[in-house]
């Protein structure tokens, strides 16, 4: 790999092996920051991630996450700054869901879903912002929450509490770290096309969801254009917010309510 180039940015991306990391990786290269790419379980997709980074001419480091190993885990944010050269932005995309009942959960599903979704990255943030701050030229956090950050799912309840949790814990990141010009800002997407939700090269368009607003599931680049945007110097000026994409479904609360014909909106 090449050395770090002066003026280069650089981001890390975890969860970037597919879906909407993927998505923002390649999208924050063609804006000239060079990728550091954390995967799971699938180490090939982060291998072609890479691939699409480095078409754009930037650089790209690869190195496995698993955030129930905590609080080891987050070292990886360091080895991504040193081999990197710094760090101006992290992304907190890597997240596990669930659908199981309350009722049946285990101890250990529910320490599963916590530690990926919210503790991991509350400590990837704080060792992204120790680099920042020693750096002393400010940065950019970007947590991806869900629109379950906002509204409860049933046979989702250590997601929605963890997903809950990331969007006040990026409230009070964004008060404590704007002295230092580190703004840290909340994504929260709805259904998006990824491996995720089970949908794989799909055109979105062509995909019928009459209780979304616009009709359809979202891209995952779509949802990358908002991160790209919240890492980048025109949002200067915005944080602690949180920013759904989500193509409207939020604002259907009551409507939806009332436009339910069956029971089966209770069951996972």
């Amino acid at each position: 790999m090449t050395a770090h180039t002066p003026g280069t940015r650089v981001a890390v991306v975890t969860g970037a092996d597919s879906g909407i990391g993927r998505a923002t990786a390649a999208r924050l290269a063609a804006q000239g920051m060079d990728i550091g790419i954390t995967w799971h379980s699938d180490r090939e997709g982060a291998e072609r991630t890479a691939v699409e980074v480095r078409a754009h001419g930037r650089r790209a480091a690869v190195a496995r996450l698993d955030l129930t190993d905590l609080p080891d885990a987050a070292d990886v944010i360091d080895r991504f700054a040193d081999e990197l050269g710094r760090i101006d932005v992290l992304v907190n995309n890597a997240g596990v869901g669930s659908a199981t009942p309350y009722l049946d959960l285990t101890l250990e599903t529910v320490r599963q879903v916590i530690d990926v979704d919210l503790v991991g990255p509350l400590l990837c943030g704080q060792r992204a912002a120790r680099r920042m701050i020693e750096q002393g030229d400010g940065g950019r956090i970007v947590n991806v929450t869900s629109v379950h950050e906002h509204q409860p799912r049933v046979g989702s309840a250590p997601y929605c509490a963890a997903k809950g949790g990331l969007g006040l814990l990026t409230q009070v990141m964004a008060l404590e770290l704007a002295e230092h010009g580190i703004t840290v800002n909340a994504v929260a997407p709805g259904e998006i096309a990824t491996p995720m939700t089970r949908q794989v090269d799909i055109d979105v368009h062509q995909q019928r969801r009459p209780g979304i607003p616009l009709g359809r599931p979202g891209d995952a680049r779509e949802v990358a254009a908002v991160i790209a945007f919240l890492s980048g110097p025109d949002a200067a000026y915005v944080t602690g917010a949180s920013w759904t994409v989500d193509g409207g479904m939020l604002r259907m609360g009551p409507h939806a309510g009332s436009h339910l014909w069956d029971d089966t909106w209770r069951r996972v």
